[in-house]
């Protein structure tokens, strides 16, 4: 699991560069540059929804449990 979040997260961080790249990238045609970013963007979002379900998942089948740490104590 631990694998899986550690790939996720550079994922996320890649599609981020991903669209900063594009954003700053001189390019031709305006909206190739558009297209580049928002794809981009979208596969962040998409990831990142996908890594929520799978930790909301895991944790509801017992696969991980919380660090046991004491609210208001």
């Amino acid at each position: 699991m631990n694998v899986l979040i550690g790939v996720a997260f550079a994922v996320i961080l890649g599609a981020v560069a991903w669209a900063g790249v594009a954003m700053l990238r001189g390019g031709g045609k305006e909206g190739s540059k558009g297209g580049d970013m928002m794809r981009a963007l979208a596969v962040r979002i998409a990831v990142s929804v996908l890594l929520f379900a799978c930790i909301v998942i895991a944790w509801s089948l017992g696969w991980i449990h919380p660090t046991g740490v004491p609210l208001g104590r």
